[in-house]
């Protein structure tokens, strides 16, 4: 198999290296170009990888030059447009250790309109989740226990050689073009947060099949990299303001893209509800409340709600937050309450398919 590895990275050359030397070590006889993107680093990440370039002709490395972070949105993108050779690329992160056989796993279970996801081995630093296994081997490239890992792993990967299930999450492994098909990445998000989610829905609701293969897996090192980057240049850490900011602003995005927040089941398979065309006319008005109810409405006139702020309660706001949900399961045309709302239904047009494509 011929496939091309997707790493943008910031500040992050020791998992870098350390990614680096597993995917080398445990790629098996399949031809990997390994695509890194460095965002304007400043821990010499450039140097090492002008190095690396010149001694590994299946490495490449492109240099965002401006300064500022341009993140996962641009930057997996123009890596997999303009940098990866093969038709399979995979998304991956600097932060993982590539276990032996997991090459495998995708040539056996990738095909066209399918994406496969390897299994996350990770310290118990993130909540457990049925997706995942558990196994605490280091949560930094110095304090790895690398044999100790290998060793448990051997007897593992035989008891769930052939064990799948559906759901998708980095690292994910998919051909080119069904990628392109849906315009990559929507710009929307970018920096980075909700892409990931956003491109999940899209892709599911373009006829893409998740397969998430137990035989071949990753070590994680949960996020060392990002959401729990302890270096202050690198990519913002979770109590930064910049991920906060970034998140919470991206997360009203998606609402308002989509008509609800996040939604998967255990497997990390998303759930898509409908979307509808739908306004909320506010009576006594106030700005917080003005706020907090836009983002749940893109001004159509299908379903139209009608709010009383003084009689405005957090029950309500439950409501309007599951309203397409809760109309789907209704199917029924016309005028009906739910708490203080009142609420008009004009037409049962979904408009989900319309976001196929990125913005």
């Amino acid at each position: 198999m011929k496939i091309s590895l997707i790493i943008p990275s910031r500040n992050n050359l020791k998992y870098l290296k350390w990614c680096y030397d597993a995917i080398r070590k445990h790629q098996g006889n399949h031809e990997v170009q390994i695509c890194v993107a460095d965002d304007a680093s400043t821990d010499g990440t450039w140097g090492w990888c002008i190095e690396t370039m010149q001694k590994d002709l299946k490495f490449q490395a492109i240099r965002n030059k401006t300064g500022k972070r341009q993140g996962l949105v641009i930057l997996n993108d123009k890596l997999i447009n303009e940098v990866a050779r093969h038709d399979i690329c995979m998304i991956y992160h600097a932060d993982m250790y590539l276990m032996p056989g997991a090459l495998d796993q995708i040539e056996h279970k990738l095909k066209e309109k399918t994406i496969v996801s390897l299994t996350r081995i990770e310290p118990s630093l993130h909540p457990p989740g049925p997706e995942k296994m558990l196994f605490d081997c280091g949560l930094e490239p110095e304090d790895f226990e690398e044999q100790k890992l290998l060793d448990w792993f051997k007897e593992i990967q035989l008891q769930q050689l052939t064990k799948v299930t559906e759901g998708i999450f980095a690292p994910w492994a998919f051909y080119k073009k069904d990628f392109q098909e849906i315009g990559g990445h929507d710009p929307l998000f970018a920096p980075q947060s909700k892409e990931d989610s956003d491109i999940f829905n899209r892709f599911q609701l373009n006829g893409i099949k998740f397969v998430q293969t137990w035989g071949g897996c990753v070590y994680h090192l949960t996020c060392r990299g990002s959401r729990f980057n302890t270096f202050s240049g690198g990519a913002p850490g979770k109590n930064s303001d910049e991920w906060i900011g970034t998140t919470t602003t991206n997360m009203k995005k998606f609402i308002k893209k989509w008509g609800t927040s996040v939604q998967h089941d255990e497997y990390m398979k998303p759930i898509i509800s409908p979307v509808y065309k739908k306004s909320i006319n506010i009576i006594n008005s106030t700005p917080l409340l003005e706020e907090a109810l836009e983002i749940w409405q893109n001004g159509g006139t299908d379903i139209i709600i009608e709010v009383d702020g003084n009689k405005f309660t957090s029950d309500d706001f439950n409501y309007i937050q599951n309203l397409n949900a809760i109309i789907k399961d209704s199917g029924e045309i016309g005028e009906f309450e739910l708490g203080n709302l009142k609420i008009k239904v004009n037409s049962l047009n979904e408009y989900q398919t319309e976001l196929i494509c990125a913005s």
